[in-house]
């Protein structure tokens, strides 16, 4: 039997009690394919990460070891959900890298877009790859969010792992409890695993965070520039009651500056640009027609609240021929 394959008869996961039946059922297969060893997972804080972390504590408690890496380009507040959730809630064995400086040090003065993601994407795997040379005598298991779309679009065999490209020597064998599952499912899982909303409804997420939101070369200052700004509006839209009505909805920030007036001084500072877009698939979007009297909110709190920003711009463009992300 295929086991990347999902049943034909496997009915869709929308009710509380069809999340429990597949709980209870995930929770015997991974108590029985691990035993009393060690499971290793990168728990990022999306969507399938956390809902995999969740249910692998139901079954296995403190055997399950999480890794969290902070690479400096979360969205404000992540990390430190990420803790407070796994950490001091679930109580697991969570393990915090905050490879901030380290991150941001590689990226000094990189302003290609393939490049950055390049870096970040090889860093992070080689600070996971050392927390896991760590544990590696004692871990025989790597668990990872892989969802039914990551099998369908690679044909068999999921080609974005959470974690991809460790060494061969780091020897696991794969634990994807969720792997069976499209993204609605998983959410529905999550929410009876007791998470919260805000994670089990997390928006889309690249990879390599604000880092491809804070276009160009990085700097530091306009980093938090953006991430203070991209607060703003995610607290706006949710008071709105937009989220999970609107599908993605970010602030990125150019590095380049525009002369505004501050206080009757001339301001030589960034624009930020909001970005949202509705889509099925991710292959084409189109932009909502936003509340008028919610962009104008919206405006008046980045440029009151967030030093640096003098310009909030409405990104109108449709994909294609625009893409989601600017970078």
């Amino acid at each position: 039997m295929d086991t990347n394959k999902r049943p034909d008869d496997m009915q869709r996961i929308v009710a509380p009690e069809q999340a429990r039946a597949f709980i209870d059922e995930q929770v015997e297969a991974v108590r029985a394919q691990v035993g009393d060893g060690k499971v290793l997972l990168a728990l990022s804080g999306g969507v399938d990460s956390s809902v995999v972390a969740a249910l692998l504590i139901k079954a296995i408690g403190k055997q399950l070891v999480c890794v969290h890496v902070n690479h400096g380009l979360m969205r404000k507040g992540e990390s430190e959900q990420v803790v407070d959730v796994f950490q001091n809630q679930l109580d697991a064995n969570l393990v915090y890298v905050d490879a901030t400086d380290r991150f941001l040090g590689l990226l000094d003065g990189v302003a290609e877009p393939e490049a950055k993601r390049k870096i970040i994407g090889a860093e992070f795997i080689r600070v996971f790859e050392e927390e896991a040379r760590k544990v590696a005598g004692e871990v025989g298991f790597l668990a990872q969010g892989t969802i039914y779309p990551d099998i369908l679009e690679s044909d068999g065999v999921k080609a974005h792992h959470n974690v991809g490209g460790l060494p061969d020597d780091l020897q696991f064998e794969l634990v994807e409890p969720v792997k069976l599952l499209y993204k609605d499912e998983v959410r529905v899982v999550g929410r009876e695993l007791g998470l919260p909303e805000s994670m089990v409804e997390r928006q889309p997420f690249p990879g390599p965070g604000l880092g491809v939101r804070c276009l160009g070369a990085i700097t530091r200052d306009r980093l938090e520039a953006l991430r203070e700004a991209d607060a703003i509006l995610r607290e706006e839209f949710a008071a709105a009651g937009l989220e999970g009505k609107v599908w993605q909805y970010f602030v990125s920030v150019p590095d380049f500056r525009a002369t505004g007036v501050r206080d009757g001084v001339r301001a030589y500072e960034w624009p930020a640009v909001i970005r949202a877009v509705n889509t099925v698939d991710a292959m084409t979007a189109e932009v909502p027609e936003l509340d008028w009297a919610l962009l104008k909110k919206i405006t008046g709190r980045i440029l009151a609240e967030v030093p640096g920003i003098c310009r909030v711009v409405y990104d109108l463009t449709p994909k294609p021929i625009g893409t989601i992300e600017w970078e």
